[in-house]
């Protein structure tokens, strides 16, 4: 009975694994941004393209406005605003969530950087970030001024340590 439960709890574990790892993303490390536009908290639309090849991009792809790892994760990015901006570096934050969710979400929590809405994920396909299980996953992309991405950080539960990454490998850019 012992050795049954181990293979069940080794079995679910493996599982596990595999559904929360089961794809890598497709926009990796030496890429090219894909170009995009999605409206922004302001009901603006937002084009890429007029950002790259003027500044770093940190753009982070988070689940969910207003939960409890991701307003973590946005409160991060906001303490951290100026440092950033210390590396001339645009932060944009993509949800499925809509502009009123985002523009609430955005003041509520003061947050100074764009927020996108890409309802219909068609952004977070393009860069096929990965599910984690069954929902939306948690990745950063840092992007140079020329438009390739030189730094990748995937985990749905470190929300915060997404930011010391993105501040990290744009201290090595410089």
């Amino acid at each position: 009975m012992i050795k049954r439960n181990m293979l069940n709890a080794l079995a679910a574990s493996l599982l596990l694994l595999l559904v929360s790892c089961s794809s890598e993303a497709q926009v990796k490390v030496g890429s090219k941004v894909p170009e995009f536009q999605l409206k922004d908290q302001d009901g603006k639309l937002f084009d890429v393209s007029t950002v790259l090849g003027k500044q770093p991009l940190v753009i982070y792809f988070y689940p969910k406005d207003e939960t409890n790892i991701c307003t973590k994760e946005a409160c991060s990015f906001r303490d951290a605003f100026a440092e950033f901006g210390e590396y001339g570096a645009k932060v944009i934050g993509i949800s499925s969530d809509n502009v009123a969710s985002h523009q609430e979400f955005a003041q509520h929590h003061q947050l100074p950087f764009t927020l996108l809405a890409d309802t219909a994920n068609q952004v977070r396909q393009l860069f096929g970030v990965p599910k984690a299980m069954m929902f939306p996953g948690r990745v950063t992309y840092v992007v140079d001024k020329q438009g390739v991405v030189v730094h990748q950080f995937n985990s749905i539960r470190e929300a915060e340590k997404h930011v010391s990454e993105a501040l990290t490998a744009l201290k090595t850019m410089k």
